[in-house]
């Protein structure tokens, strides 16, 4: 790539790499210098890339160039550290041994060789060119030679270049001349622009503008002041949001009044009292995106992927008490979904026939018959700061972001650290907290090894791309930011995705999961297949694949260890791909800020969770897939003309040679029965309305998998259940 008009013997920092083809062949240089013909072979067939830093000393004023040599595979060549005062320095090179080495910075008409001083563009000539003179520690190396280096520009093909040119004299007096091409590796930014009329030119130099207007705001001493004011306000805005609500009040968004199946135990004791009691409680917002993850059956109805809402049809607006709380109130028009709210709740007890709705974006289902716990809402309380203050916490966060970005602009390794805490806190305390209020001791205990992982990150990956926007800070805000933030709030931008985890049963049960699997797949093909075209054009590519496949390897045989599931969190995906964005591009900018903000999404908001889980660990509320009973009243034996009073359900013993000790039975979504008879009278059921049945295997008090609802309706008319666990 050719250099931008930006980059000058003013200032070389950026990442260099050889062009071979437009440089000369340096072997013979390096065979007179003792270079082993072993080494030699290694650096011809290797891509060299330099990592230069210029910069003028706070301590002794004066100008340095330090640059740091790396062949293809990671392997280092030889440091350069230019001090540009002529002071000789002597060395022990890895690569050329015992050397003496001086350099300046001098006019073009002060270099005496014609090849040296000729070629140079004139912004060169304009600012002098870097002299480097080095020679061999004869005392030491046992051999003399000298190399005199002008450094600068060329137009090169109707392209400027960073360009050495080099004069080597040798042991017998050996005169070599060469030249060395280098291809400009950063970034040029797209908002410095150049338009042209006739033979005039006319330049928009957005970036370098703004770098000159808010340089006086670069102070360490006023990012320190602003970074304090930054935490206390921040933690001023999370005691408002988080922690002037009494903890006892606080429901998450899949809190009930009921639990599934037979979890309230014998005619729902343990979910007791059932009426004539009244809760003030406050809700998180966006709780309509919780959903059931597995089907849950009311009544003869399987619902999922939605929140559970049953009832709230009615004139009063009632709800079933297993119905999640929070999605109930904003079904009811108590508060918003965007910013949740309080309210008070109150329990009514047994109520019949849960009518269905559709109300502020969320819709119902309906129960026929009589539940005993149910509840309404009124929206006087006694609490107060019940208003969810995330989206204004988005808003502060991304302003400060961005003006860390635009005006502040501290070292790309303060940025880095700025955007972990940032990201971190803000899932913590506003976007996803692990409970409400946030658990703080949890979050800390967290994030001291989510700052160890990113430390990592910014050793194998950002330390050699953000640097690279330095001169860009609004195209480096575009680039980072936007993915960042999109990364930090996975939980809104991948909310209508239908997979939720990377489990291949979640993925076969959900309808649409298979379909968003693929173009997921290919998606990311794409952008892996991209990312080994620009590793493969800087020599990296052995180096790198040869780790994918060491780790690939590795979780090939943990993913074949018996008894336990391989699952790859979201966290450790981005883990996975951070290392490969490490190359200066613009689309490595927009991986590193997505993976960054994904991977402090999974730990703030879910912990580490092990990459290896027990098949319990991933059930959540599914069946377990135990055995399950049959009814032996059926369709064809049951009598609908007799009178409930005088009817009894029956079914089969338990199987001889199992474990099971008893039976629960579930009548209308209620436990009404545990123990070992093989029957169950209807007498205490009401006539007019519909009944539904579910039976389950028990030991020791336990209840395996309950069956599909058999259905008993008004006109006595009975539905066979389904096959299959509940």
């Amino acid at each position: 790539m050719a250099a931008p008009e930006s980059a000058t013997t003013n200032d070389l920092t950026a990442v260099w790499v050889m062009n071979k083809t437009l440089s000369d062949n340096t072997d013979k240089i390096l065979e007179l210098q003792g270079v082993s013909w072993f080494k030699r072979k290694i650096i011809s067939s290797s891509s060299l890339t330099l990592y230069a830093k210029h910069y003028k000393s706070d301590s002794d004023g004066q100008e340095h160039i330090d640059i740091k040599q790396v062949l293809s595979g990671g392997i280092s060549g030889s440091d350069e550290e230019r001090t540009l005062d002529w002071q000789e320095r002597h060395k022990d090179d890895s690569t050329f041994g015992a050397v003496i080495s001086k350099s300046k910075r001098m006019k073009v008409d002060e270099v005496e060789d014609e090849f040296l001083r000729n070629g140079w563009t004139e912004d060169t000539i304009g600012n002098g060119v870097i002299c480097s003179y080095v020679e061999s520690d004869t005392e030491k190396s046992k051999t003399t030679w000298t190399a005199e280096q002008i450094w600068g520009f060329e137009v090169i093909n109707g392209e400027r270049r960073y360009v050495r040119h080099v004069k080597f004299t040798g042991p017998k007096g050996e005169e070599i001349k060469a030249k060395l091409v280098y291809d400009y590796y950063n970034p040029v930014p797209f908002l410095n622009l150049t338009f042209y009329s006739g033979r005039r030119s006319y330049s928009l130099a957005l970036e370098p503008t703004l770098i000159r207007l808010t340089r006086r705001f670069t102070s360490p001493w006023l990012l320190l002041i602003l970074g304090a004011a930054y935490i206390i306000s921040l933690a001023f805005l999370s005691r408002t949001n988080s922690f002037q609500t009494p903890a006892e009040a606080w429901v998450d968004c899949t809190s009930t009044y009921w639990l599934a199946n037979d979890g309230c135990g014998l005619n729902g004791e343990a979910c007791a009292p059932f009426d004539n009691s009244t809760y003030d409680f406050r809700c998180p917002s966006q709780c309509d995106s919780v959903i059931l993850q597995n089907p849950r059956t009311v009544g003869d109805e399987q619902v999922d992927y939605v929140p559970l809402v049953v009832g709230g049809g009615d004139f009063n607006k009632t709800y079933r008490g297993d119905s999640f709380i929070c999605a109930a109130a904003v079904h009811a028009g108590m508060f918003s979904d965007s910013t949740g709210g309080c309210a008070t709740l109150e329990l009514i007890g047994n109520f019949t026939n849960f009518l269905p709705a559709t109300a502020h974006g969320l819709s119902s289902i309906g129960f026929p018959t009589v539940f005993p716990l149910s509840y309404r809402f009124t929206p006087s309380n006694t609490l107060r700061h019940c208003a969810d203050l995330r989206n204004a916490a988005l808003a502060f966060n991304i302003l400060v972001t961005w003006l860390l970005f635009w005006v502040l602009r501290p070292k790309p390794i303060v940025l880095f650290w700025c955007l972990v805490c940032i990201g971190y806190w803000h899932v913590t305390l506003f976007s996803q907290p692990q409970g409400t209020p946030p658990p703080l001791d949890t979050a800390f205990g967290t994030f001291l090894p989510a700052l160890f992982i990113a430390y990592a990150f910014w050793r194998l990956a950002f330390r050699f791309v953000l640097p690279a926007f330095s001169k860009a800070p609004i195209e480096a805000s575009v680039w980072y930011l936007a993915p960042f933030w999109a990364g930090v709030l996975t939980n809104i931008t991948t909310d209508k995705i239908p997979i939720d985890r990377l489990v291949g049963s979640d993925i076969a049960q959900r309808p649409g999961a298979v379909t968003a699997l693929v173009i997921i797949v290919i998606i990311l093909l794409l952008i892996v297949i991209n990312q080994i075209r620009v590793i493969r054009k800087t020599g990296w590519l052995p180096h790198y694949a040869r780790w994918y496949i060491i780790g690939g390897l590795v979780a090939l045989v943990l993913a074949l260890l018996p008894g336990l599931e391989f699952r790859i969190h979201h966290y450790i995906l981005a883990m996975v791909l951070i290392p490969g964005t490490a190359f200066p591009t613009r689309l490595s900018a927009i991986y590193q800020g997505f993976l960054l903000g994904t991977f402090l999404n999974g730990a703030a908001a879910f912990g580490f969770d092990s990459i290896l889980q027990t098949a319990a660990d991933l059930r959540r509320d599914a069946p377990i897939g135990t055995d399950l009973p049959i009814f032996l009243t059926n369709s064809s034996t049951f009598d609908g003309s007799t009178p409930l009073l005088n009817q009894t359900i029956f079914w089969s013993p338990i199987p001889d040679g199992e474990s099971w000790d008893g039976f629960a039975l579930l009548v209308d979504d209620v436990e009404r029965y545990a123990g070992t008879a093989l029957n169950y009278s209807l007498a205490g059921l009401q006539a007019g309305l519909p009944h539904f049945f579910r039976l389950a295997f028990t030991t020791n008090g336990e209840a395996g998998d309950f069956t599909m609802p058999a259905t008993l309706w008004p006109n006595g008319t009975w539905v066979n259940p389904l096959p299959g666990p509940s």
